[in-house]
């Protein structure tokens, strides 16, 4: 399965409760934090909910 990487690069301040839970779930805390996940459906759902919160990149 694929993998993405994806970094935090907006602040969660001022956003709704449930896109800030969604970072939370990503493991996002921090500006600049990365983390890689494999690139299921749930987990791109997810991605796709926040994509004005972060950046995503493939890992090959």
């Amino acid at each position: 399965m694929a993998k993405i990487r994806v970094t935090q690069v907006k602040s969660k301040i001022r956003r709704p409760q449930n896109q800030k839970r969604t970072l939370e779930a990503l493991g996002l805390r921090k500006i600049n934090q990365v983390v890689e996940h494999d690139a299921s459906p749930t987990i791109v759902g997810m991605v796709n909910k926040v994509k004005h919160l972060i950046s995503v990149e493939e890992v090959k």
